[in-house]
C-alpha cells in the first residue's frame, strides 16, 4: 500500500464495464458527451419501463384496444430493449463454451415466461435485472474514476531541447538521452539524471514526505517530483511508461485483476452452483409427474421458472468483486494506493500500524498561530 498527501484532482457478469469514454475533449464538451453517453445507457431500461407499467394500467383498466395481439406487440416493445443484450450476451458466452451462466437462466426464465403468457412477469424479471446490472456498471466506472483522477499527477507535457531550441512536446515523445528543462514549480514528467547543479524538490507525490529534498549535480529525479527554486535541465533515463510514478499508477489500474482469496473461491463456487441450479429447475418441472396426482405441467413449468429467477447467482458474484473494486476506487479518491484486492482482507487484520515519516498523518504545512509586536 502506499499513501499520497498530495490530493489529486469480475465475475456475475462475465463482460467487462468499460469506462464510457476518454477522449481528449475539452472539460465541457466531455462533460456534454457523459450526460449523452449515461442518458444512452439507461434510455432502453426507461422505454422499456414506461410500456410496462402502461402495460399495466391498460390490463387494470381493460381497456378494449388492449386485447391481443395488441397486447403481445406492446409487452414485447417492453422486453426487447432489456432482454437484447441478455439475450445476446447468453448465446455469446454458449458458442465460448460456458453453458451455464446467469444470462442463460435469465433468457430461459423470461421467455419461459413469455411462452406461458405471463408477459408483465417477463418484463418485469428482465427489467429488474437490467437495473441490477446498471447499478453495477455505475460503481464500477464511478470506481475506474476514482483511479484515472491518480493519472493528474503525471504532466501532460515535457519541455525538451532539440536542434538548440526548447521545444513543448509530449512525454511519450521524448527519447532516453535527451534532455528536458524543468522550471520552478514545474513537476518531472520522466526520469532522469540532474544535470544541473543543486536543486530543491517536492517529492510527496512519490514518497509523502513533505520536507524538500536537495538533489546534487548527477542525482536521480523522478517523475513526478517537482521542482521548487530554480530552472534546472535533465537527461532522460528512462522512457515514459517505465518512469517511477508510471509504475505505481499502472500497478494501482491492476490492482483489480489481482483477486483476493475470497473473489476466486466466489468465482469457483458460482460455476458450480450455476448448472445445479439449472438441473434443479429441470427435475421441478419432470419429478411431480411422478408424485402429483394432479399433475399439471404449466404450473410446474411457472414454478420452475420461478425458481430459475430467485436462484440466480448475479447478486451473490457481483457482490464480493464489486465490494473490493469499490474499495480500491475509495482509496484512490483519497490518495491511498492498494497493489491488489488481498490487501484489502490484509488491511482488516492489522491493529497497530506506526507512521515513521511527517506527512503520512500530518500536512507538513505551517500556519500562523499568534502574532505578537514588539
Amino acid at each position: 500500500m502506499h499513501k499520497h498527501d498530495n490530493k489529486v484532482n469480475d465475475n456475475c457478469c462475465s463482460h467487462d464495464h468499460e469506462d464510457e469514454h476518454n477522449h481528449n475533449h475539452d472539460e465541457d464538451h466531455d462533460h456534454d458527451h457523459g450526460d449523452a453517453s449515461a442518458f444512452k445507457t439507461y434510455l432502453p431500461a426507461i422505454c422499456s419501463l414506461a410500456f410496462l407499467l402502461l402495460g399495466i394500467a391498460f390490463d387494470y383498466f381493460k381497456l378494449s384496444f388492449f386485447e391481443n395481439p395488441v397486447r403481445v406487440i406492446w409487452y414485447l416493445l417492453a422486453y426487447i430493449p432489456v432482454a437484447y443484450p441478455v439475450l445476446k450476451e447468453a448465446f455469446t458466452t454458449i458458442a465460448k463454451g460456458e453453458i451455464f451462466t446467469e444470462f442463460l437462466l435469465m433468457g430461459l426464465a423470461t421467455v419461459g415466461a413469455l411462452a406461458l403468457g405471463e408477459y408483465p412477469e417477463a418484463v418485469a424479471v428482465m427489467l429488474f435485472y437490467t437495473v441490477g446490472e446498471l447499478f453495477q456498471g455505475a460503481a464500477v466506472n464511478g470506481a475506474k474514476k476514482n483511479i484515472k483522477a491518480l493519472l493528474d499527477v503525471r504532466p501532460e507535457i515535457a519541455t525538451v531541447f532539440r536542434e538548440g531550441k526548447y521545444l513543448t512536446v509530449k512525454p511519450n515523445d521524448v527519447a532516453i538521452g535527451e534532455k528536458i528543462q524543468l522550471k520552478v514549480g514545474e513537476k518531472s514528467s520522466l526520469d532522469g539524471v540532474l544535470l544541473s547543479d543543486n536543486a530543491s524538490f517536492n517529492t510527496a507525490a512519490l514518497t509523502g514526505e513533505s520536507t524538500p529534498k536537495t538533489i546534487r549535480k548527477g542525482e536521480e529525479v523522478l517523475a513526478g517530483m517537482l521542482n521548487l527554486d530554480k530552472v534546472v535541465d535533465v537527461e532522460v533515463s528512462k522512457k515514459f511508461a517505465d518512469s517511477a510514478l508510471s509504475r505505481i499508477l499502472e500497478m494501482v489500474q491492476s490492482a483489480t485483476s489481482r483477486k483476493a482469496k475470497t473473489e476466486l473461491f466466489i468465482r469457483k463456487f458460482a460455476k458450480i452452483y450455476t448448472p445445479i441450479v439449472f438441473f434443479l429447475a429441470v427435475a421441478l418441472i419432470i419429478l411431480p409427474y411422478f408424485f402429483v396426482a394432479d399433475y399439471q405441467f404449466k404450473t410446474w413449468l411457472y414454478r420452475s421458472l420461478v425458481f430459475l429467477v430467485i436462484s440466480c447467482p448475479c447478486a451473490l458474484v457481483i457482490s464480493i468483486p464489486l465490494g473490493y473494486f469499490g474499495g480500491i476506487g475509495a482509496g484512490s479518491a483519497n490518495g491511498i494506493l492498494f497493489k491488489g484486492s488481498s490487501f484489502l482482507d490484509i488491511i482488516t487484520q492489522i491493529k497497530t500500524v506506526v507512521m515513521d515519516k511527517t506527512g503520512t498523518l500530518t500536512h507538513g504545512v505551517f500556519n500562523v498561530k499568534t502574532i505578537k509586536t514588539a
